[in-house]
């Protein structure tokens, strides 16, 4: 037995491949350079990365048997009637 030839595409077509990138000219690097699109928001996540980095070594500190003393000691000072 012979296969069937095809005669018709299977499945959807196959989009032409993206034309190449256009040459960096000055002025299209100072365009993209100066573009500031997004930077607000590279900003927001960098600050909140080092906010949950300084959380997590504040946790750390403060699970040590040191520091819960200095604590324990600061608050029962700051309590007691001289």
């Amino acid at each position: 037995m012979s296969e069937p030839t095809v005669t018709e595409p299977i499945g959807p077509p196959v989009p032409a491949p993206p034309d190449p990138l256009p040459r960096l000219t000055t002025r299209r690097a100072r365009a993209l350079y100066d573009d500031e699109t997004g930077a607000a928001t590279a900003e927001y996540a960098i600050a909140t990365m080092a906010a949950v980095a300084f959380a997590g070594l504040l946790v750390i500190i403060m699970r040590s048997d040191e520091v819960r003393g200095i604590l324990t000691d600061l608050v029962r000072r700051a309590l007691t009637v001289q």
